[in-house]
């Protein structure tokens, strides 16, 4: 699967509400005042682009997405792709410190 097909497939399964988070992402969305409402404009939108292709990692293959929220607020989220249902592994709203117009790490 190619980078637009992963985007196409986030997209549509946030827009059905085929996802789930896990604990950790639950808690990283709390700790950034994350709604499920933003998550969902974040990565069901169109605007989604991907930053980071993960195919080796031992939780299976996922990758790292960014998504503009509430007043183009930006959100990442390492995404599960493996499964049939996509989960959230982590969402957080990147810090400038550490990222270059969100898109690359300083």
């Amino acid at each position: 699967m190619n980078g637009s097909s992963f985007l196409q497939r986030i997209r549509q399964s946030v827009r059905q509400k085929l996802y789930s988070l896990t604990i950790h992402a639950q808690r990283e969305c709390d700790s950034d005042s994350i709604t499920i409402e933003e998550l969902e404009e974040a990565f069901g939108s169109e605007q989604i682009e991907l930053l980071e292709d993960y195919p080796d990692d031992a939780r299976g293959h996922s990758v790292l997405v960014l998504g503009f929220g509430k007043a183009a607020s930006p959100i990442h989220a390492v995404i599960g792709l493996s499964r049939q249902r996509l989960v959230f592994i982590t969402v957080y709203r990147p810090d400038p410190d550490e990222w270059y117009d969100w898109r690359r790490r300083t």
